[in-house]
């Protein structure tokens, strides 16, 4: 599992890159596509820099690619799927064989600049909800005047929504109204996954087709409709759809639970994806490979 936009931090991986070169090595290349030392902001900040939507995508990117790097140099096995949360879904075509490294940051560094030129900055909002089911949720959206929609549906009890600032502060109040444990605003730098990143659309067509996607070594659960993909145009046509419809991330840890997964691991920064799946399907074994124990002990348990 890839994680995406949320999952960085200033100082990310930095346990890992003193141990592991493999670090250093692919944070030199995106610099050299990019032009921007992303390895620098991810360690120094500050955090602002950091999470401007055009600096975490490739930041991201690298970092998990990065940490597949030093899995496979330690043994660990290739696994039987692979699936991303929004931007993870890049990092894991990378991994999968679909996309070039180079050709994938200079990919969702675009995609990052799109998807900030999409909304200008204060029109849009995303807010968390936890506590009600996706049915109340999308409910309360519907009853709003405005372009608000669930965005995330991350687990179950737990949906991001996305719109107009006004459409979204008006949800968030309906589901508090309907028994909701928390509603409450993101700091985020748009409103992803919703109607409003439709300008972006035509762009992002023109930078996957630059970006010369391949079939997939390892099939992919796509984020739009927990599919299982192998073809190229599989690919093209869900990375495209999944700017402006929903991450069915819930759906997604289904799908593999069904197609016989019984331990995800996840590459990236961070817990977020371990912390979801567990509370999607509580039989499953996870753990994570971001920082050295983790990554010790996962190999221990997976090589």
């Amino acid at each position: 599992m890839f994680p995406g936009q949320g999952a960085q931090f200033v100082g990310m991986l930095a346990d890992v890159a003193v141990q592991h070169p493999q670090v250093g090595q692919r944070f030199a290349e995106a610099a050299d596509a990019i032009g921007i030392d992303l390895w620098r902001i991810a360690s120094q900040g500050p955090e602002d820099a950091l999470a401007a939507t055009a600096v975490t995508q490739p930041a991201l990117l690298t970092a998990s690619v990065a940490l597949w790097d030093i899995w496979r140099d330690g043994g660990g096995r290739l696994p039987a799927l692979v699936a991303g949360h929004s931007l993870g879904e890049y990092s894991a075509l990378v991994c999968a064989g679909a996309l070039d490294f180079t050709a994938a940051v200079r990919l969702v560094h675009r995609r990052g600049q799109l998807m900030q030129e999409a909304v200008r900055r204060g029109e849009g909002a995303m807010a968390a909800v936890l506590g009600l089911d996706e049915a109340a949720v999308e409910g309360a959206c519907a009853e709003v005047s405005g372009v608000v929609s669930a965005a995330n549906y991350n687990a179950p009890g737990q949906v991001v929504i996305a719109g107009e600032a006004a459409a979204v502060e008006q949800a968030v109040s309906k589901c508090r109204a309907l028994g909701a444990r928390r509603a409450i605003l993101l700091d985020v730098s748009g409103p992803f996954h919703c109607a409003l990143m439709a300008p972006a659309l035509a762009h992002l067509a023109v930078a996957l087709d630059a970006a010369a996607i391949g079939p997939l070594r390892i099939p992919l659960v796509r984020n739009v409709d927990a599919a299982v993909v192998v073809s190229a145009d599989q690919v093209h046509e869900g990375l495209l759809a999944q700017l402006s419809a929903p991450v069915r991330w819930t759906a997604c840890v289904g799908r593999m639970v069904q197609e016989g997964v019984t331990r995800l691991v996840e590459c990236g920064p961070g817990k977020v994806l371990t912390g979801l799946a567990r509370r999607i399907d509580r039989s499953l074994q996870v753990g994570g490979i971001g920082a050295l124990d983790g990554l010790a002990a996962e190999l221990a348990a997976g090589a």
